[in-house]
């Protein structure tokens, strides 16, 4: 989710023309680690046994490590998912730990998590950290700012310890919020990017970087599996897969190129119609965004075929016909990802429901979409860094 603009115009540069608000995991020989998301509303359900990967791709570099619950050491981060649309896990940081919520951002590569340095209003309502009572601090004096679709920070760089569950990245650059806009309401304390070091704002190592390069993670991937109905259970894994958490075998798509989590779409569709995308385009898959955000156009033209109707910022649809809905279609490297309408409608505080689809601000002219949580609720998703690729397989 969170696309960073920091700037707006070197993201569109190194892209040929770059965010919102808005995201792990288990251990064996392999150092896999995984941290369970748990969503606050409902109790989590049991998962579906485990499904092996069929007709692996041969050309993989490595093999992906198969691990099994039982006999592993598990490692839980709780998540809190407000208002089904966000997903967030606990990092600590310093000595002793000091413990946030944070977004486990594929959209941004940046660490950073309120100061007591912050005397803005929306630092007050979130955890701060106390740099005073960590004896692993180290400050320095680069400052930075990245704005993202929902607000803006300015901080600086420091380092400290920070833990991800059972990983630990010693003297980790990350940065301090000393000044925060629009994040006042807000549930989570910061950010833990997961793109590609190219696209730090701080220019600090990002901490999976970090933790790979020193050997602490024994594949370079991270995978994401995202509950949906009210379950628990949500995971961001390292090093490793779990393949209990999809059915089928991964589709990888390789990225357009090495940098950012982008991949070639082929089409969107609805019941054969082509509604955008119709001579292909390009697509960020964003576990740190909560919608699918496209060209406004093609947006609100794709409203309009499912008869929503603006309200304020929003488009509404009766919920009585929320299952008759047709189901819209993204094709990428040729496989067809159906999003049905239960999906991409979202019922508010209010009984109201309204659609998932959203404006992109941050798209050049180029047509770009953003495939948020709404479509990684439905398939499981690995990140690739060895190879350069995401790997997409139906969600259990």
């Amino acid at each position: 989710m969170l696309r960073t603009q920091t700037s707006l115009s070197t993201w569109m540069q190194e892209r040929s023309m770059k965010w919102l608000v808005l995201l792990g995991l288990v251990s064996i020989s392999e150092c896999i680690v995984k941290i369970p998301l748990r969503r606050v509303k409902t109790m989590r359900k049991t998962l579906s046994e485990k499904n092996m990967l069929n007709n692996f791709p041969k050309e993989h570099a490595y093999r992906l490590s198969q691990i099994s619950f039982r006999g592993s050491n598990l490692t839980i981060c709780p998540l809190k998912n407000t208002k089904d649309l966000v997903y967030l896990g606990n990092i600590t940081i310093g000595t002793p730990p000091q413990e946030f919520q944070v977004v486990f951002d594929t959209g941004s590569s940046d660490l950073w998590v309120p100061s007591d340095f912050c005397a803005i209003e929306a630092c007050s309502t979130h955890a701060r950290f106390r740099h005073l009572q960590s004896s692993t601090f180290r400050p320095t004096n680069k400052i930075f700012s990245i704005t993202y679709g929902c607000g803006r920070m300015k901080g600086i760089v420091v380092h400290d310890t920070v833990r991800i569950g059972d990983l630990v990245s010693t003297d980790q650059p990350f940065g301090l919020s000393t000044e925060e806009y629009g994040f006042r309401r807000i549930p989570f304390d910061g950010v833990l990017g997961l793109n590609y070091p190219n696209m730090s704002s701080s220019g600090a190592i990002p901490i999976f970087d970090k933790l790979k390069n020193e050997g602490a993670i024994s594949e370079p991937v991270f995978a994401f599996y995202l509950s949906k109905g009210g379950q628990e259970g949500s995971v961001v894994m390292f090093g490793g897969v779990d393949h209990r958490y999809y059915k089928g075998e991964l589709n990888w798509v390789p990225l357009i190129q090495a940098g950012d989590w982008m991949v070639h779409m082929d089409r969107i569709s609805i019941e054969r119609n082509v509604i955008a995308c119709s001579a292909g385009c390009k697509a960020v898959v964003d576990t740190g965004a909560a919608f699918i955000q496209g060209p406004k156009s093609l947006v609100d033209n794709m409203q309009k075929l499912i008869s929503a109707t603006p309200r304020g910022s929003k488009y509404y649809v009766s919920c009585s016909a929320v299952n008759t809905l047709p189901s819209i279609i993204f094709t990428i490297n040729s496989i067809n990802y159906p999003v049905p309408g239960r999906a991409y409608i979202i019922k508010d505080s209010r009984g109201r429901c309204y659609t998932t689809f959203k404006e992109n601000q941050l798209s050049p002219s180029t047509e770009i979409w953003i495939l948020g949580e709404v479509f990684l609720r439905l398939y499981f998703s690995v990140f690739d860094r060895g190879n350069d690729r995401i790997g997409l397989a139906q969600a259990v």
